[in-house]
């Protein structure tokens, strides 16, 4: 059993130990390196070369119980029983040069191993690929032959697996290794991120020396019309002051709902959010920081003038997922007026529609239930195009994340993950949709999204899904439970198909898992209290529980079918879901016993994951049953009907009480669930007791109101 935080001394270890298979047997097609073997680097070899080298020696030690040397040498040659690290410039004798930064040649014959990088951040990459080829096969074989392998996508970045912006050298190292190629930092001024003061240029140069760029996430406030007098040196003081401070960035990445201005399009309220309500009468038009206003241009121009002023060669991103909402004609005409240089950034899944019984339900955030794009994206990458933009970024969420279960470290739904892995190689190929923002403040964390990533998006990668997985398998769980969870991780996928995703589902039961408290809506009480109540959460956390809406009610838009039409259908979808999920649960469950002795921890972690989720799911479904119970008790005038109604909320609450009580074990066992950077921890084991406390305390008020039915009613 972990304590919490626990799961980080796991994520610490990126050569996990005792990977060699001993029974492993080499084939004709392949080469063994054994202590007689030598890593070699030129003499002039920089820093990454170097560390690369070191790298690969510390994995080789670790993981698969091998010693060997690291040598310099003035003359870079291929040899016997020598594996050469080298960049293109220092071995012009390979067979076929990389050129595309971060590519790399792998010679390997009985004449040696030669391991040929475009650039320094190609020779590492190439070290992490040759982990990648021993872990799969369990021992230190490489087949040989000669590969060229380019990375398809320009950029790949990820917000940190530990921490909301703690980027630990450790944990650089391993987002490196997962395939990553920037890390996100969330700045909020100079030297300030979510955490507070941060010496961010160390931060910064502690990434490059991992072959990583550093994008700053723009938290900054910059609410200045672009046409006021003093726009240029107020811009400046902002943007320009910001890369003054930390040259090292490499990209700036704007978001509407952080970058607010007062707008003087009529559409809008012209103020931010927080100031659109006058006299207590709300605007009902939107804030610019969700709408595609007349000026943003212009806008945007002025913080591109500022960065670039400082820095031309940065990139700037802008996100237009605020407004993915509005009509496609809208967005076309704002994309053609954005400076050409802007890094369009759109998202996959949002605003996807999906239609049940004849009811909307658009995706209203981040979900991998969308497997294909919706019509926002598509829509935008092709006005981006035809705008003559020349480079499109996406949010993916190919880290194995989203807002479908808030808490866990990866959704478990991978031929789902590996379907929208594809099907943005066609776009990456088509419409130049060439770097992925990989997930948001929840982080990553190793799981076979990782593998999957790495296939699909290089040139020489493997694409049938199914074989990529199955090798995953194997590696993590052993090669006679593989095929039984390759199995469920297909059924879990189709599962997907079932899910639900509304707002008040994504910021409610979806997001804390089955911690989210049970609340008896009729208000009984003599001081006039609010029945929402605030989710405990640490006080350092940055959202923490003010990102959970703990009374559960449905939040309408235009786009959507009113709740009380949807919840139905969408308890049946879930009944499915969860018929689905315990299936793979069970498959899961077999494998445990075809699991090796020293995977088998890996083995329950799988099945605790698999039982979070599933007990997700019925609280979900539950939560519903209990809005439309609850709505009902309130609009019903029959005291017999009421009490049956608080006969049947009683029923469910102590059914929720069992389905708490039986996710203690998994997230017991697995101290990285119910943890999220942004939120800390908010369904370990004191919040599922806070619940079960909750629930009864629940019960009490529902036996309170069946006092005040029975009053004046006539005695028998």
């Amino acid at each position: 059993m972990e304590k919490n935080y626990e799961f980080l001394n796991r994520m610490r270890v990126v050569h996990k130990p005792d990977r060699r298979d001993a029974s492993a047997v080499k084939t004709e097609q392949e080469l063994a390196l054994d202590s007689s073997w030598k890593i070699v680097i030129p003499e002039n070899a920089s820093e990454m070369v170097k560390m690369a080298a070191s790298d690969f020696q510390d994995y080789l030690l670790k993981s698969m119980d091998l010693s060997i040397v690291i040598e310099k040498t003035a003359a870079p040659a291929k040899a016997p029983g020598t594996l050469l690290f080298v960049t293109a410039d220092q071995f012009p004798a390979i067979q076929e040069k990389p050129t595309v930064t971060r590519s790399f040649a792998l010679d390997v014959s009985d004449d040696g191993v030669v391991l040929c990088g475009a650039d320094e951040r190609g020779v590492f990459a190439g070290s992490i690929h040759l982990e990648d080829l021993m872990n799969y096969r369990e021992a230190t074989f490489l087949t040989k032959g000669f590969k060229l392998r380019n990375p398809l996508t320009r950029m790949r970045s990820t917000h940190s697996g530990s921490g909301i912006d703690d980027y630990p050298d450790w944990q650089l190292q391993a987002i490196a290794h997962a395939g990553f190629t920037a890390i996100d930092i969330f700045v909020k001024a100079p030297n300030v991120t979510t955490r507070g003061p941060a010496n961010i240029n160390d931060i910064i140069n502690r990434a490059s020396k991992y072959g990583l760029d550093a994008v700053l996430y723009c938290y900054l406030k910059s609410y200045k019309h672009p046409d006021a007098a003093d726009a240029e040196e107020f811009f400046d003081s902002v943007y320009g002051e910001i890369f003054r401070a930390h040259p090292g960035f490499a990209a700036i990445h704007l978001v509407g709902e952080s970058l607010e201005f007062p707008s003087k399009d009529p559409r809008t309220t012209g103020k931010s959010h927080r100031e659109s309500v006058v006299d207590g009468i709300p605007d009902t038009r939107p804030s610019p920081g969700w709408w595609p206003c007349t000026d943003y241009p212009a806008y945007i121009q002025r913080i591109v003038d500022a960065v670039h002023k400082v820095k031309p060669e940065a990139e700037v991103i802008l996100n237009t997922y605020n407004w993915g909402w509005t009509p496609a004609e809208l967005r076309q005409e704002f994309l053609s007026k954005i400076p050409k240089c802007v890094t369009v950034h759109v998202t996959y899944d949002i605003f996807k529609m999906n239609v049940r019984n004849g009811l909307k339900s658009p995706v209203m955030d981040y979900s991998i239930s969308a497997d294909v794009p919706g019509e926002y994206f598509v829509s935008e990458v092709k006005a981006a195009k035809a705008a003559g933009i020349k480079t499109v970024r996406c949010t993916t969420n190919l880290a194995g994340s989203s807002w479908d279960f808030g808490t866990v470290p990866y959704a478990p739904v991978l031929f789902r993950w590996a379907k929208r892995m594809t099907i943005l190689r066609d776009y990456l190929l088509n419409y130049n949709v060439n770097s992925f923002y990989d997930d948001h403040h929840y982080g990553w964390w190793p799981n076979p999204c990782n593998d999957l990533a790495k296939e699909i998006f290089s040139s020489d990668g493997e694409l049938d899904v199914e074989a990529i997985l199955t090798r995953a398998a194997v590696r993590d769980y052993g090669k006679d439970a593989a095929p039984t969870i390759v199995k469920a991780w297909k059924i879990w996928s189709d599962a997907m198909d079932y899910y639900v995703g509304s707002n008040e589902d994504q910021y409610g039961p979806w997001r804390v898992g089955p911690s989210y408290p049970f609340i008896f809506q009729p208000n009984i009480t003599r001081t006039m209290s609010k029945k929402e109540i605030d989710f405990p959460s640490a006080p350092h956390a940055h959202f923490g529980g003010r990102i959970v809406k703990t009374l559960y009610q449905p939040y309408e838009n235009e786009n959507q079918s009113p709740g009380p039409l949807r919840y139905p259908g969408e308890i049946r979808s879930l009944v499915k879901m969860e018929e689905l999920w315990e299936e793979g649960l069970a498959l899961i469950e077999q494998a445990q016993a075809l699991i090796p002795e020293k995977k088998k921890d890996d083995g329950k972690r799988l099945w605790c994951l698999g039982k979070f989720i599933r007990n997700s799911i019925r609280t979900t479904r539950a939560m519903k049953q209990w809005w439309l119970l609850n709505t009902k008790l309130i609009a019903s005038y029959d005291r017999d009907e009421m009490l049956g109604i608080l006969d049947k909320l009683v029923e469910i609450g102590k059914a929720e009480i069992e389905n708490v009580k039986d996710t203690v074990e998994a997230v017991s066992f697995d101290s990285r669930l119910g943890w999220e950077p942004s939120m800390e921890y908010m369904c370990d084991p004191w919040h599922l007791d806070w619940k079960i406390r909750q629930i009864n305390s629940m019960f009490r008020e529902i036996e309170t109101y069946r006092g005040c039915l029975m009053l004046g009613k006539p005695e028998e």
